[in-house]
């Protein structure tokens, strides 16, 4: 367990929840879409990697469920369905909603970067190489939501009428939040595991790396 990582997580989980954001969100898609980020991009990967190879890391325990991948299309489906005008309009207006929103997008986002970088430490190979194909796949997915939000030419969510910006304007911000805040987290989490893989003589014990990945790396096991 890293404590100071920990503690950050869910310090800016409690700034997040409990300061102006949820208020802000009621009215403006891209105070949502901040929160959002926070907890999914920036306060999950804190706590995942805190807390991997402690009890709190599910992935020795549940290996096949925490697969990068499956993690990954689960956090897919979460985010989309949450971004659909109608759950979107529950989350913005009702409490049980705004829970059930946040709680979820935590879940989803400690599910994917606990399955990336969890199953104890120093990481093997094989966990780092499909921890970095699932946090692209959740790059890609985000990356595609977040420019549907900013190009789209029509107002998605009606609901939101934000008090400094005409709401067109304020989607648009909002899914740049997600392209600029997702896409450099993931990338980072990306480039971490993809340094695993460079590494000449490798650390960690455990099933050997993909055949393409010692071909390119010069590892040999």
């Amino acid at each position: 367990m890293k404590p100071w990582l920990w503690n950050i997580g869910w310090l800016l989980l409690a700034f997040g929840w409990l300061g102006p954001l949820p208020e802000l969100a009621e009215t403006s898609f891209a105070a949502h879409m901040t929160l959002h980020m926070l907890v999914v991009s920036i306060a999950s990967p804190l706590l995942a990697v805190a807390a991997a190879g402690t009890r709190l890391d599910p992935v020795e325990r549940f290996p096949k469920l925490c697969s990068p991948v499956i993690a990954s299309v689960g956090e897919l489906l979460i985010v989309w369905a949450w971004h659909a005008p109608v759950l979107h309009h529950f989350a913005r207006h009702a409490a049980v909603g705004f829970l059930c929103e946040q709680t979820m997008f935590l879940g989803a986002g400690y599910w994917v970067w606990i399955s990336a970088f969890g199953g104890g430490t120093p990481r093997i190979l094989s966990r780092s190489a499909s921890g970095v194909v699932g946090l692209l796949l959740t790059s890609m997915h985000m990356t595609l939501l977040g420019a549907l939000l900013t190009l789209s030419p029509r107002l998605l969510y009606s609901h939101h009428q934000s008090l400094w910006l005409d709401p067109i304007t304020d989607q648009h911000l909002g899914g740049a939040v997600m392209l600029v805040v997702g896409g450099a987290s993931f990338l980072v989490g990306g480039l971490v595991l993809t340094r695993d893989l460079l590494r000449e003589n490798p650390e960690s014990d455990g099933p050997p790396a993909p055949s393409w990945i010692r071909s390119v790396t010069g590892a040999t096991r």
